[in-house]
């Protein structure tokens, strides 16, 4: 851990992936018009970075079916990077029409996982992301890996970390410039966060290392917490808390962006996200996809957002002045 990872205003990078990872899990489809404006709403709130879509076959995601449409309409903001989902080769051909600031691949550490999530072995991942990973770099665009399951398969159960590192290692060792650790369905907790993300920092210290965290157990803010004492800087989040994952019953959605946000602030570090803009967005999210989410801050109010004093209790301070 370095000396400073708890050094007050210590940037802290916010990265919302609902616009793909939440919408995909949606079964009402999002209008293009929408998606584009809402990731032109998300782009002015001071965010770091935001997945807008994946250039994955249509027919696998039909609500992403518009991914072309979308990259090529959205207003892209100085200082906010614009990432896309590409898992293979094609997508990544298609992806550069428009070309997004990053691919972020994906595959799981868990080979029953990924035969379930991406219909292929782990070593078949491996081989055509690494394809994926060299034409990227023909093409000038940097490449994240999102290693799913790191924390644990809802299937097979504990996941080691010497496998989690490993990949990251093959990945990173073929010019991936980060890793995110996925904590897919909400396995996680605290210690074994601030242990794996040690450990990935202490091996690869140039590497950009990024936390995926569901708050599936109710445990997504202690779990970024305990990466934040690791040192850690960067978190996927959700806005509203969106999205969910169909290999784990009863998962909610990432760790909500809006919430993630109000404990940095309050803990003192500095995002560069401007909090209300982030919340009229977040309250926008819910008509967009038609049911509420189970974001808090949105329904509670930020911690100094106080509430007017009720007559009752005017009423009892005149009765006590008056008392004898």
């Amino acid at each position: 851990m370095d000396g400073d990872a708890n050094e007050p205003g210590r940037r802290v990078y916010l990265q919302d992936v609902a616009m793909r990872d939440g919408l995909q899990a949606e079964a009402t489809f999002v209008a293009t018009d929408d998606k584009v404006a809402f990731v032109d709403a998300l782009s002015r709130t001071g965010l770091a970075k935001i997945e807008v879509t994946s250039f994955t076959s249509p027919k696998a995601i039909p609500m992403l079916a518009d991914a072309d449409e979308v990259m090529r309409r959205i207003a892209r903001v100085p200082g906010v990077e614009y990432t896309v989902l590409v898992p293979n080769v094609r997508g990544v051909e298609r992806a550069l029409a428009a070309p997004p600031d990053e691919f972020n691949l994906v595959m799981s550490c868990s080979e029953t996982h990924n035969l379930a999530n991406l219909r292929m072995g782990r070593a078949a991942s491996v081989a055509q992301l690494l394809q994926v990973v060299r034409l990227s770099a023909d093409a000038q665009v940097p490449v994240n890996v999102s290693l799913s399951c790191s924390f644990g398969c809802p299937m097979e159960g504990d996941v080691q970390a010497a496998e989690v590192l490993g990949f990251a290692a093959t990945f990173i060792d073929a010019g991936a410039r980060g890793v995110t650790l996925c904590d897919t369905t909400g396995m996680a907790y605290p210690s074994q966060v601030a242990a794996l993300c040690t450990a990935f920092r202490t091996r690869f210290p140039q590497a950009m290392l990024t936390l995926h965290v569901h708050n599936t157990r109710g445990m997504g803010l202690a779990n970024a917490l305990a990466a934040l004492h690791a040192g850690v800087d960067r978190f996927d989040a959700s806005l509203g808390g969106l999205g969910g994952c169909p290999y784990a019953p009863g998962a909610t959605g990432n760790v909500c962006t809006e919430d993630l946000a109000h404990m940095l602030a309050l803990e003192g570090f500095g995002t560069g996200v401007d909090l209300p803009a982030l919340l009229a967005c977040a309250r926008r999210l819910g008509a967009l996809v038609g049911h509420e989410l189970p974001g808090q801050v949105v329904k509670a109010g930020r911690r100094l957002d106080l509430h007017p004093v009720p007559a009752s209790v005017a009423q009892a301070r005149a009765r006590a002045a008056e008392a004898p």
